[in-house]
């Protein structure tokens, strides 16, 4: 076990930020599962409505520093370019 008391603070702080960043990240994986769900079942209107969820998550994720802002930018516009494909179909 670690005898000093910086090396015990940090391992608890970084269980914290682990613990907070796992649950952030699959939150934002299950906005983007249920997003694809809709546009499978070409929803227009529910897949619009789950892509500003997710778009909000993502960038919620952004600023607690889970996510990369490109990476959430990535999902983000592949995301609104497929929702935006069934709207026109």
């Amino acid at each position: 076990m670690a005898t000093h008391k910086s090396t015990l603070k940090r391992h608890l702080q970084s269980e914290r930020r682990r613990v907070r960043n796992h649950a952030v990240r699959s939150r934002v994986r299950n906005a983007i599962k249920h997003v694809n769900e809709a546009i499978a079942a070409r929803e227009a209107t529910e897949a619009a409505a789950r892509l500003r969820t997710a778009e909000r998550l993502l960038s919620k994720a952004v600023t607690k520093g889970v996510l990369h802002m490109n990476t959430a930018s990535r999902h983000i516009s592949r995301l609104t370019r497929r929702v935006n494909s069934i709207r026109a179909a």
